[in-house]
């Protein structure tokens, strides 16, 4: 396995970080009666040039087990502007709910649509539809994880290595018997096959021994020379760590990081225009004592040595009462678009879902 390697922050500002001035919100899906949240979506671009985002449109509550199904908006100019009415993409097939978007492109051609089937505290599994009509249509569903369980993997997660392979990251929180448990337990799940069929990694890992959160949420990218990195939220104050060098199937024991936060998960994609990473996460570092545990503020970071070290530092959002959090992004032209959560106590911390663009070179101020 790969040996550590530091990861280092350099702080701007306040907790770390300055303030972004160039972002734009271009869409806000706010929560109503009938609606109570809007959550967890992901992009993809089609190739008559628009870009479609799915997310969770929650019916029956805004708790995770609400009744949910997956509605979309698309967008005909680079992000710019939305279309103003929700299109019901899947309705509900869960027992509870269905939720956490991924979408991809794939070396076929075709689009990928991922996304969890929930049914109870012990049976939530991501199940695969692929369409090949630029998402008018979409297949049966494909179950991927061939095991009973809990699984929780997050929106804009699911992605395909330079190799072809499919690799879902996830969670493990519950058993058939054994309800839900808050410790997770992070796995990879992996097709060779175009999602035909799917695999568990053989290696499984878990955080410290005194950690109650386990290791939840994990993400996963691939760096230039193949390997993968993988973080996770925790409870242990920062997001921990995990390299694979074999497409995902044996990883390195988790490690602690510097990239400071609270229970809370970070996303992190590569920059097509520069070749480096974009992190984005709750930065506390510094944080004050009454910020403690909270989703904010909501802070991005370029790494340009795939992780070692991050720089340009910037608060995108900074209420103290803010909750940012389950970010996808995506690239227009010459911008990055970020959807994320972007609720409070007055709406619901999950509640409200925010579209923003921001201007690639704004990433480097």
């Amino acid at each position: 396995m790969t040996t550590a390697i530091g990861i280092t922050l350099a702080l701007l500002g306040p907790f770390g970080a300055a303030t972004m001035p160039k972002a734009e919100t271009v869409l806000v899906l706010e929560p109503s009666d009938d609606n109570p949240r809007n959550s967890e979506g992901d992009f993809v671009h089609l190739d008559d040039g628009r870009i479609l985002f799915v997310y969770t449109h929650f019916t029956g509550g805004g708790a995770d087990h609400s009744e949910a199904h997956l509605a979309s908006r698309v967008s005909s100019d680079a992000g710019r502007t939305w279309s103003d009415q929700d299109v019901v993409l899947l309705p509900n097939e869960g027992g509870c709910n269905v939720m956490s978007v991924s979408l991809l492109r794939l070396d076929s051609g075709a689009i990928a649509l991922f996304y969890l089937r929930k049914n109870s505290n012990e049976d939530c599994i991501p199940y695969l539809r692929t369409s090949t009509d630029e998402a008018k249509t979409w297949s049966d569903p494909i179950r991927c994880i061939p095991r009973q369980g809990y699984f929780v993997v997050n929106n804009d997660r699911v992605i395909q290595l330079h190799s072809g392979r499919l690799l879902i990251p996830a969670s493990l929180h519950g058993l058939p018997g054994k309800g839900f448990f808050s410790r997770g337990i992070a796995m990879c799940f992996l097709s060779d096959d175009g999602g035909a069929t799917w695999r568990q990694s053989a290696s499984t890992l878990e955080a410290p021994a005194g950690s109650k959160s386990g290791l939840q949420e994990p993400g996963v990218i691939q760096c230039e020379d193949g390997r993968l990195m993988m973080l996770c939220r925790t409870d242990q104050g920062c997001q921990m760590r995990s390299w694979s060098n074999d497409g995902g199937d044996t990883w390195s024991p988790a490690e602690m990081t510097n990239i400071r936060s609270p229970v809370s998960p970070a996303s992190f994609e590569r920059i097509p225009k520069t070749g480096d990473w974009l992190l984005v996460w709750n930065n506390h570092t510094g944080i004050p004592k009454e910020l403690e545990g909270k989703r904010t503020p909501f802070t991005l970071a370029v790494s340009p040595d795939e992780g070692r070290t991050w720089h340009h530092l910037q608060d995108l959002y900074d209420d103290p009462d803010g909750w940012y959090c389950y970010t996808a992004i995506t690239f227009a032209k010459d911008h990055v678009l970020l959807g994320h959560c972007a609720g409070d106590p007055k709406v619901g911390r999950l509640s409200r879902s925010k579209i923003t663009r921001i201007p690639v070179d704004a990433l480097y101020r």
